[in-house]
């Protein structure tokens, strides 16, 4: 009996040393493990993007994840990224505008995990040592996208399909927002530098995904004379509306070409593959995440999809390559003020963006000097936020 009793005291005391050893998820044991939080699933454009570099980055450095689809942007996004603590997660990351609040909620709460979130404009002035924002220089992504699209607009005047002053492009847009503003700019910009004659028409959705006005907002750009579509929305309803009308399509975050032989052009993404290893590396290695991370087209932030050739124009590949170069070497900006105007003016070095964000959107940094408008270099995410003229808006949705 007594030795019976020995060993079930010995039992209870391995027991009691094992739970004094045992660590909380957010006690930085070292061990790295993501949790993902995506506003929609698989379905979105937007969401697969993140999904597929969520994987290859967790893969690539072998290191345990967990996903979470379609989390909505309110409380349960707190929740979400709580459970994800809950689990052993050391790092959390969420894709969407509106998680960020509920975020910065759960990295005041677990002051030791580490909390990212991708457009997000808050990391710089929160100070949180655990939260942090990030994007990429996807401006000159869908620069380069407007480029493929003035070059398809000047084969098609070429073919006498319609004048050089007929030259319209549509686009799809989810909300008025920076992120937006500054992406439907450069892609007209990018057009600009090749179809000098091109103007733009854009609609607005009021979501990031919804497939039935995504479609419709199409379908009124064509109807309205616009002979090429492009869109910062997330479904295919964009594209396949395009396909059935025939008209030349510009898609985002991925190829829409299997769906659309016929009218797919190019499509411009970020791949956060590359942010991802970052914060992966820089958790394992103790080392402190940038609150602002910019990726840009040298980092492999910013890619284009392959070009259709059935649908591109004749030498958009060379084009392409050629501005890249121009891009990366500093020879080109993408808002070179000599280029656009507002309300007939242009910018002088004078000028203040809303960097430092708040409710009123106050502008507060100069952002303008060597003869361009310094996007996402005071904070990640775009603050562009002008209406350049040659851009036309059919209706606003915020």
């Amino acid at each position: 009996m007594k030795k019976l009793i020995s060993i079930a005291l010995v039992l209870v005391l391995c027991l009691a040393v094992f739970a004094g050893c045992a660590k909380t998820p957010d006690s930085g044991d070292g061990k790295v493990k993501v949790g993902f939080i995506f506003l929609h699933d698989e379905n979105s454009t937007y969401d697969l993007n993140f999904l597929n570099a969520a994987k290859a980055a967790c893969d690539n450095k072998k290191v345990e994840y967990i996903l979470k689809t379609n989390v909505p942007e309110g409380q349960e996004c707190y929740q979400a990224a709580a459970d994800l603590v809950d689990e052993g997660c050391t790092i959390v990351f969420a894709d969407s505008f509106g998680h960020e609040d509920f975020l910065i909620q759960a990295a005041k709460e677990f002051p030791k995990v580490q909390f990212c979130h991708a457009t997000g404009t808050k990391a710089h002035t929160e100070n949180l040592a655990n939260f942090h924002n990030a994007f990429a220089s996807i401006y000159e992504g869908r620069y380069l996208a407007g480029v493929a699209a003035g070059l398809k607009l000047n084969e098609m005047i070429d073919a006498g399909k319609f004048a050089a002053e007929d030259a319209k492009m549509g686009y799809v847009g989810a909300f008025t927002y920076a992120e937006v503003i500054s992406g439907y700019t450069a892609f007209y910009l990018g057009a600009k530098s090749v179809c000098p004659t091109v103007t733009m028409d854009v609609t607005f959705t009021g979501a990031w995904y919804d497939e039935t006005a995504e479609k419709e907002g199409a379908q009124k750009l064509i109807k309205n004379g616009c002979k090429l579509i492009s869109q910062h929305a997330d479904s295919m309803g964009a594209p396949t509306a395009c396909e059935l009308a025939g008209v030349p399509n510009i898609s985002y975050n991925g190829a829409t070409i299997a769906a659309c032989p016929n009218t797919f052009i190019v499509s411009s993404r970020i791949d956060w593959t590359p942010y991802f290893e970052y914060i992966i590396d820089c958790v394992a290695s103790d080392k402190a995440i940038d609150a602002d991370w910019s990726g840009t087209i040298s980092t492999g932030s910013v890619v284009l999809t392959d070009i259709n050739e059935k649908a591109a124009a004749a030498g958009t590949a060379e084009k392409i390559a050629q501005v890249k170069a121009d891009l990366e070497s500093g020879k080109i900006h993408v808002f070179d003020i000599s280029t656009f105007t507002v309300e007939g003016k242009a910018l002088d070095e004078n000028f203040m963006a809303d960097v430092d964000t708040d409710a009123d959107y106050t502008p507060d940094t100069k952002v303008v000097s060597d003869g361009y408008f310094h996007e996402s270099e005071y904070r990640s995410a775009p603050y562009f936020q002008l209406q350049v003229d040659g851009i036309n808006l059919l209706d606003t949705k915020f």
